[in-house]
């Protein structure tokens, strides 16, 4: 039986504390595709946490990742790192050192697991009640944040998988709170669109 383990931030957490560990976001989506075609081969483990960055994913990586030794794990971050750059508290990530603790995130989680298989998912927004009075400066900055994510990606020979261009083409079938209800957290819609796309990777693997 194979460990599928989730990683990210409120994205992937999808409220998991009160909804059977999964949450109601793509993780269930996907576990609930994979179980159905696949009995008995897959075990799901959902650890993201909602309002997580890069340092708060690479402070707890031994615990978390690590100890709990997955098979394939997939990783969406770094709306977070831009966001908190722009809110009061202003303890956001730069992108240098974001771009560096990703790096380091990842080679040590594969010293510890060689065997381990990651994906690479590219943080995202739309436009809505969260993100539309700053949209100036928050969709550059996750833009930046989604360019040093395909760098680690690439350098650590990674598949990733980008989300921006296919939330901004679904965008254009429908309003931007169709998928993204606030512009950050999806909608059961734009947790579909993740799910195909994690579906996808998988199969490439």
């Amino acid at each position: 039986m194979q460990r599928i383990l989730f990683q990210g931030d409120s994205i992937t957490d999808s409220g998991r504390f009160k909804i059977d560990g999964l949450g109601h976001g793509y993780p269930n989506l996907v576990a609930s595709e994979l179980l159905f075609d696949h009995p008995g081969a897959y075990e799901f483990i959902n650890m993201g946490i909602s309002g997580n960055r890069i340092v708060d994913l690479y402070a707890r990586m031994k615990g978390e990742i690590i100890n709990l030794k997955p098979d394939v794990m997939s990783i969406l971050i770094g709306v977070n790192d831009m966001r908190n750059s722009i809110l009061e508290r202003a303890d956001g990530v730069e992108t240098p050192k974001f771009e560096k603790l990703y790096n380091m995130l990842i080679e040590e989680v594969k010293e510890a697991l060689p065997n381990i298989k990651i994906m690479i998912f590219e943080p995202f927004l739309l436009k809505g009640s969260a993100t539309e009075d700053v949209w100036n400066v928050f969709r550059p900055g996750v833009e930046e944040k989604a360019a040093a994510v395909k760098r680690v990606a690439e350098k650590n020979g990674l598949p990733f998988i980008p989300l921006i261009k296919k939330f901004d083409d679904a965008a254009k079938i429908m309003p931007d709170t169709y998928w993204v209800a606030d512009g950050l957290h999806p909608t059961q819609a734009g947790h579909e669109l993740i799910k195909r796309e994690w579906i996808k990777a998988f199969q490439n693997l």
